[in-house]
C-alpha cells in the first residue's frame, strides 16, 4: 500500500509542476484598480495604468480616436486582454471603422468566448457589413461541440484537464486500495467516466491551440475586394466582399491568399487587405 500512495504522490507532483501556465500580464478590467491586480507582479512602472486611465478617459469623452491611438499603444507594448480588445473594438465601432471593430471583437473572444457582451457588440458589427452570407449548414453534433468548447478559453480547458486528470488518477487509487468489491466497480467506473471526460477536455484544449497557432480566421479589412480565379492581378473576379466579412485562409502563395467563405465559395485575394485574427 505505501508503494503506491508514493507512485501517486509522484504522479500528482509532476502533473501539478508541468501543468502551470506561463502567462503574460493579463489586464482584463476596465477598472484601474482591477488592472493594477492583475498586472502588479510584471508591471514596474505606472506607464501601462496611465494609458489605460487615458484610453478609457479619452473614450469616456467621445475622443475614439485618441483612445485608438492608447489602446493600441497598450498592445504595442505586450499588454493583451479581452477586455483590451473588447474596449479598442468598440472604439473603432464608434468611428465606423466596421473591420477593425470586427476584428477586435474576435480577438476578444478568443481570450473569453463565453462573454455575453462581446458576442453581441460582434453581432450588432456585422450588421452593419454589407455581405450577407449563408452559411452552408453542418452536422448538429458539430455545431453542439464547438458551442461547448467556446465556453471556455484554451487555457481553461487545459486546466480543467489537468483536474479531470488528477480525479482519474484518485479513481485508480481507489480502485486498487479497495478490498470490497462495490467500491472497486465505483473506482473503475469513475476511472472509465474520467478517462472520457480527460479525452473531451483535452480535444477542446488542443482544437483551440491548433485554431490560435493556424491563425486561419481572418477579416477583409478593404472597403471592397475583388476576389480572383487565380493568384493574378489580371485573373478574373469571381465575386465582391466588403469590410467586416470574415473568411478563412486555405492556401498562400507569395502575397496572395487563398480564402474560403461560410457558403463555401473559394477565390484568391492579395493577404495585405485582410487581418487574421
Amino acid at each position: 500500500m505505501k508503494r503506491y500512495i508514493i507512485l501517486i504522490v509522484l504522479a500528482l507532483w509532476g502533473i501539478t509542476a508541468w501543468g502551470q501556465p506561463v502567462q503574460k500580464a493579463d489586464t482584463t478590467a476596465v477598472a484601474t484598480a482591477e488592472i493594477a491586480e492583475q498586472t502588479a507582479s510584471d508591471v514596474t512602472n505606472l506607464a501601462p495604468e496611465r494609458l489605460w486611465e487615458q484610453a478609457n478617459t479619452a473614450y469616456i469623452n467621445n475622443d475614439f480616436r485618441t483612445a485608438i491611438q492608447l489602446y493600441e499603444e497598450l498592445l504595442a507594448d505586450g499588454y493583451v486582454s479581452s477586455k483590451l480588445y473588447f474596449n479598442l473594438g468598440n472604439a473603432y465601432f464608434k468611428e465606423h471603422r466596421v473591420g477593425e471593430a470586427i476584428l477586435n471583437y474576435h480577438r476578444a473572444l478568443r481570450l473569453n468566448p463565453g462573454n455575453e457582451d462581446i458576442q453581441y457588440n460582434l453581432r450588432v458589427a456585422e450588421k452593419n457589413t454589407k455581405d450577407n452570407i449563408e452559411a452552408i449548414p453542418e452536422f448538429f453534433v458539430k455545431s453542439w461541440m464547438r458551442s461547448i468548447r467556446h465556453l471556455m478559453s484554451g487555457n481553461a480547458w487545459t486546466l480543467l484537464s489537468l483536474v479531470v486528470l488528477v480525479l482519474m488518477l484518485g479513481s485508480v487509487l481507489f480502485y486498487l486500495l479497495s478490498r470490497r468489491l462495490i467500491w472497486r466497480k465505483v473506482g473503475f467506473y469513475g476511472t472509465v467516466v474520467m478517462l472520457l471526460l480527460l479525452i473531451l477536455t483535452t480535444s477542446f484544449a488542443a482544437a483551440d491551440r491548433r485554431e490560435t497557432i493556424a491563425r486561419s480566421s481572418a477579416i477583409i479589412m478593404r472597403e471592397a475586394v475583388a476576389i480572383k480565379s487565380s493568384p493574378d492581378p489580371s485573373a478574373s473576379d469571381l465575386f465582391i466582399l466588403h469590410e467586416g466579412t470574415m473568411v478563412e485562409i486555405s492556401n498562400r502563395l507569395d502575397n496572395w491568399c487563398e480564402i474560403t467563405i461560410a457558403d463555401g465559395k473559394k477565390g484568391w485575394m492579395e493577404c495585405a487587405k485582410l487581418e487574421t485574427i
